[in-house]
Order: structure tokens, then C-alpha cells, then sequence
């Protein structure tokens, strides 16, 4: 990793380079030191592109900036210090300068400026920086940035530190202040995230019937920031809870490849969890999560759960084990994620609220108390506090994870249990994600796609009941297109940076039918992407 380090040094990205400038994706702005995508001037730029954007909005309150265990990440960390302190910023780091999760960043932001209630500009509101690919190879780097609402920041945010980043690129940071590194740690405040977040862990998930159930539970961190929270949270509440690597290595020598063979600390994989599945049996339930904590993946006797079943069970049991909850809070889904969950929220007679892919269109509703649980397909969520107030507005990781405790807890089912009785009353759900090779024009035209673009009335034998352009929760583009029947679906939309479109699918007939329909898909979408 210390050629990497040095190219996160020594490699200047030329911001006349479309492919070296700084490009906010749904996470953040990712890439590699050797690529000049991810490098000490990226860092610096957007640093300062934040505090312009700070100043702008009017925040006076502390930044709370985290990185993960990523060898790029504690660099990039000392760099945004170097800015943020020479700029005068107050900065809140952990304790003995150690790495954070990114659910703890979040619920620290909503800890600090809820109690303001929802404050004026100028009133000491604070913001985020978390540096982390989050679940990308161990080469990788990443930095995203969380406003007020502690959540991942939307694109109005993100377009206007993008734009202000790249200027400063331009101008080869020759107006960015800097201190040095040893000023700038001098500058930062320690502040226990850990402590913080663990001593209020009851007041989301219910520890007491875990603790009474006694149950054998067991975390692999995979290398990442939840190590420190597993181990505290095993001590606080005296859990029979076993951290199965404490392992913290750059290179995540550790890790056993992914399906595609590259290292990627994916706890939705059941390649990347290999090492917690082989020892299983230990446990009444496990978990994994990535390494910067907002993923989560869940471990019982049947193996890795699938995450859409894992949000069904949540969902359904949420609905009948929060008392304190009003009956008007919406569920928050992806139009990606299972349509068991439709048939589940349903069920509670609860309004689902449908969005497109990606964890920040769930802030405003979780900020704001009126969204009871957000969650996406690719294993992340969050929800409200047993009394319904925010808990963390980004993805929680830690929580989902003692959330499956506490369902097993109180249920005496494992999640894997609690699942098979959800087909029973709702059917079965045969889901597959393909990727199909596409041209840039191909991908242009999903942009001009609508409703009216599909002529066909029927997929896979079925009547088609919805052709979906936008969100049917919040109205925003989907970037694609959803269609649907009574007993299945398609979603497609282009990649963000491959030369192919995701193909989504869903069918309550069967896996035979599920092909049917995913054939089906891609010859409607040859048809109307060439029109």
C-alpha cells in the first residue's frame, strides 16, 4: 500500500481531465490515487469547497469529520484537517484520533443540532465529513459529505461543492489555505463518538430482551470502523457477544475474494462473508458489516440472508413492536427492493413511500420524524427511535445488526424463520439483478424515456399495471425505467460508469418465470432505447 500513498501525494489530477476532476456519485466523490481520481488536491479542494459551502448556508457549529480503515483514508484525513483548521473551522474528531463509522457521524450531527429544533441560518448548526469508499477494494479512497440533517448530502449540495472543488483544481489550489498536519491535529477536539452512540443504543433497538434471551451472537467487522463499536457495545450491555477478528489491515489481507475475484468488504456477499459463514454454527445469529459500518449483513442458521428478505422481516416486524410509533408513518423502500415489502407495509395498512435508488432520498422523512424506516436493496437502512425520533438519517449498519438480535430475541425465530412465514402469507419472490452491455447512445436515451415510450400491454404473460419514468413516493426521476404487473416487475437504468444498463427483476411465479421476464425486459428496452 505505500505506492498507493505516495500517489495519493505525488499525483496531481489535471481538472482540464473530465475523468481526473472532482464527480460527486450517490456516495460521494470516489476514486484511485494511481487513476489521479483520488488524490491530496482532491482532498484539499473539496475540503475547501465544504467550508465556502458552510459559510453560504451559515453554519457555525463543529464539523465532525471520521475516516474509515482504508489505507487512503487517514491521509485524506490529515489533509481535510489541514484545511478546515487553517480555515478556522471547529472540527470534532475521535477519540485518541482513532477511525469512525459513519452511522456515528450522522447521530452525532442529529445529537448536536436537534435539540436547536429546526434552526435558522446563522445559528450554530453542525455538518459532516466521512472519508470512505465505503466497501471498495482496499486501494480505493472516498469522501462524502453530511449537512445539518446528518444525512448523505442531496445534489443541490453536492453540484455546488463539485463546481466550487473543481475551480479550486483549476486554479492549482493556489487561494485553498493550508497549516501543517501537526497544526492541524493540534486544532481538532476529541470527541468519543463510540461512547456516545453505544450508551443510546436502547433508546432504538430493545437491548433488555436481548440481554434476557442470552443469545450467542457473534461480529466480524471485516477489518472496518466497527470493530471499537462492537467491542464497547459487547462490554456496555455485557452481551455474549463475540468479535471474531479484530484484525484493522490496510491491504485486508484477510478477506476472501469476491465472486469476481477482487478483495471488497461487500457483508451482502456471500463470498466476501465466507470467514463468518464457515463458523456460523457457533452463533444463534452473526453479522458483518462494511468497513465503514452502514451496511449490514445478517447470519443465521441458513446462511447470508438475502437483504431484500432481511428489510420484509424488519418492516413487518417493526410495524407490531413499536407501540410508541403513529400510525401515519410511511415505510421507505427503493423501487429496486422487493415487492414483498409492498405486500407487507400493505398489510399494516401503512403508506409505502417509493423512491429511486440511493439512501438520501430517506433523510428528510427520517430528519423530520415522519418516515418510521428507510431501506435499500443493497443492505442499508435506518429507522426512527422506539419513541419516534431520529436516530441516524445515513445508513446504519450497527443497528440493523442488533435489530435482527432483538428480533430473534423477542420472537424466538431467526431472521431466516421469521422470513419463510412472510412467503407463506404473501407468496414467494424470485429476484435477480443481470447487467447488459449498452452504447452511449443506448444510455443517452434511457434520459428521454416516459411512460408512453412502452406500447407493449402485456410482460411475461401478465398484464402490465404501471410504466414508471419517476419515484411514485416522491416523484423524482428514477434515471430509468420500472414496469410492472400483479405478479412481477423489470427495473432498468444505465450505469454511472460502465458502458451497460442493470437490469432488475422480480417474479411471484417462479424462477422459469423470472427468466421469462427478464428476456422479456430486454426486448422492450432494445425497442425503445433505438427509437
Amino acid at each position: 500500500m505505500e505506492s498507493i500513498v505516495n500517489a495519493f501525494y505525488q499525483e496531481k489530477p489535471n481538472a482540464t481531465v473530465v475523468g481526473e476532476r472532482v464527480s460527486f456519485g450517490t456516495s460521494g466523490h470516489r476514486g484511485r490515487a494511481t487513476e489521479r481520481t483520488f488524490n491530496a488536491s482532491h482532498i484539499f479542494a473539496i475540503t475547501q469547497a465544504v467550508v465556502d459551502y458552510r459559510l453560504e448556508a451559515g453554519y457555525k457549529g463543529p464539523l465532525f469529520l471520521g475516516f474509515d480503515t482504508h489505507a487512503l483514508s487517514r491521509p485524506a484525513w490529515e489533509c481535510a484537517l489541514q484545511v478546515l483548521a487553517a480555515n478556522k473551522v471547529p472540527v470534532f474528531v475521535e477519540k485518541d484520533h482513532g477511525f469512525t463509522a459513519t452511522p456515528l457521524i450522522s447521530h452525532a450531527i442529529l445529537q448536536h443540532n436537534l435539540p436547536q429544533g429546526q434552526a435558522a441560518p446563522g445559528t450554530a448548526l453542525a455538518d459532516g465529513l466521512i472519508i470512505t469508499p465505503s466497501h471498495n477494494p482496499p486501494e480505493d479512497g472516498g469522501i462524502k459529505y453530511n449537512p445539518y440533517h446528518g444525512g448523505p448530502a442531496d445534489t443541490d449540495a453536492t453540484g455546488w461543492i463539485e463546481l466550487r472543488a473543481n475551480a479550486y483544481l483549476l486554479r492549482q489550489l493556489e487561494d485553498v489555505p493550508l497549516v501543517s498536519v501537526e497544526e492541524a491535529i493540534a486544532h481538532a477536539q476529541e470527541y468519543d463518538y463510540t461512547a456516545h452512540y453505544v450508551s443510546q443504543l436502547g433508546s432504538v433497538v430493545d437491548i433488555a430482551a436481548i440481554q434476557k434471551a442470552n443469545l450467542r451472537l457473534g461480529a466480524d467487522p471485516m477489518g472496518g470502523t466497527a470493530l471499537p463499536v462492537w467491542q464497547a457495545v459487547a462490554s456496555h450491555y455485557h452481551l455474549n457477544l463475540d468479535v471474531v477478528n479484530t484484525a484493522v489491515d490496510a491491504e485486508f489481507a484477510f478477506m476472501p475474494p469476491d465472486h469476481d475475484g477482487k478483495i471488497r468488504m461487500d457483508c451482502s456477499s456471500s463470498a466476501a462473508m465466507a470467514n463468518l459463514l464457515t463458523i456460523k454454527d457457533r452463533f444463534d445469529i452473526a453479522f458483518g458489516n462494511d468497513p465503514d459500518a452502514d451496511r449490514h449483513g445478517i447470519v443465521d442458521a441458513s446462511g447470508l440472508m438475502n437483504p431484500n428478505h432481511f428489510l420484509a422481516v424488519c418492516i413487518d416486524y417493526l410495524m407490531t413492536h413499536r407501540p410508541e410509533w403513529a400510525a401515519e408513518l410511511k415505510v421507505g423502500k427503493t423501487l429496486v427492493s422487493s415487492s414483498m415489502i409492498d405486500r407487507v407495509v400493505a398489510s399494516h395498512q401503512r403508506e409505502l413511500y417509493e423512491v429511486p435508488v440511493g439512501f438520501k432520498w430517506f433523510v428528510d422523512g427520517l430528519h423530520e420524524g415522519w418516515l418510521a424506516f428507510g431501506g435499500e436493496e443493497s443492505a442499508g437502512a435506518s429507522l426512527l427511535t422506539r419513541d419516534g425520533k431520529a436516530w441516524s438519517t445515513d445508513k446504519d449498519g450497527i443497528v440493523l445488526c442488533l435489530l435482527a438480535a432483538e428480533i430473534m430475541a423477542v420472537t424466538g425465530k431467526t431472521p431466516s424463520e421469521y422470513y419463510r412465514t412472510l412467503t407463506e402469507r404473501f407468496g414467494e419472490p424470485f429476484y435477480k439483478r443481470v447487467d447488459t452491455a449498452c452504447s452511449p447512445e443506448e444510455k443517452a436515451a434511457f434520459k428521454n424515456l416516459s411512460a408512453e415510450s412502452v406500447i407493449e400491454k402485456t410482460l411475461a404473460g401478465d398484464a402490465i399495471t404501471a410504466v414508471l419514468v419517476a419515484a411514485p413516493g416522491n416523484g423524482a426521476a428514477i434515471g430509468g425505467i420500472k414496469v410492472t404487473t400483479d405478479s412481477g416487475w423489470f427495473a432498468a437504468r444505465p450505469s454511472g460508469t460502465e458502458s451497460l444498463y442493470k437490469v432488475y427483476a422480480e417474479s411471484f411465479k417462479g424462477e422459469q418465470h423470472l427468466d421469462e421476464l427478464i428476456e422479456n425486459a430486454k426486448a422492450l428496452l432494445a425497442g425503445v432505447l433505438k427509437e
